[in-house]
């Protein structure tokens, strides 16, 4: 009967998770679409979370920062990581030697670490060095789950759509952390109000 009950539960938590992301990705002002080389990825944004980080990624999408930026370091089983608009952009000022170390004019941000959420496959989150409060214009996708990454980084959305073209994402090298050469890009992201 126990084990009836904990399913039962179960059930209803994921519906809610679910419904709750699904109601984010409704919301047109958080939503951010990244054209990649073969369609466009979804990502419902979580102000509920990070309500300062995803103002700032939404403040880079509408100048444009984004587009052309590399996937510059990308793990197989873990993680697509981009978002160095500073050394990244691919048209303009690409280094392969600093992308990775960059991120905007805009000021680093105050964690806004969860408690609540895990990372998970689609989940996107910031990245940042050593220092907690270090996170600007870099962020990254997650393959599969992380758990040591839970409460340790800002989680600042979903992949709702387009999972399956963030998985054929360009990899790196294992041995070099996951640097690519040659790597892919987005190529333009934008946020959905802004048709």
């Amino acid at each position: 009967m126990q084990l009836k009950k904990l399913a039962s539960f179960l059930v209803v938590l994921a519906s809610l998770v679910t419904a709750s992301v699904s109601a984010f990705a409704a919301d047109p002002e958080n939503t951010m679409i990244i054209t990649l080389k073969d369609g466009d990825v979804t990502i419902a944004l979580r102000p509920d979370l990070a309500p300062k980080h995803v103002e700032q990624i939404k403040k880079l999408v509408r100048q444009g920062a984004y587009d052309n930026v590399a996937f510059h370091r990308v793990i197989d089983g873990f993680m697509a990581q981009t978002g160095d608009v500073k050394f990244g952009n691919m048209k303009k000022g690409f280094s392969a030697e600093a992308v990775g170390t960059g991120g905007s004019d805009l000021p680093d941000l105050p964690a806004e670490f969860s408690q609540t959420e895990h990372y998970t496959r689609g989940v996107v989150g910031m990245a940042r060095s050593q220092d907690p409060n270090s996170a600007n214009s870099q962020f990254f996708i997650m393959f599969a789950p992380a758990p040591p990454l839970d409460g340790q980084y800002t989680i600042v959305g979903n992949v709702v759509g387009g999972m399956e073209l963030v998985d054929h994402i360009k990899k790196g090298d294992q041995a070099d952390n996951g640097t690519v050469t040659d790597p892919d890009r987005m190529v333009k992201v934008r946020i959905a109000a802004d048709k």
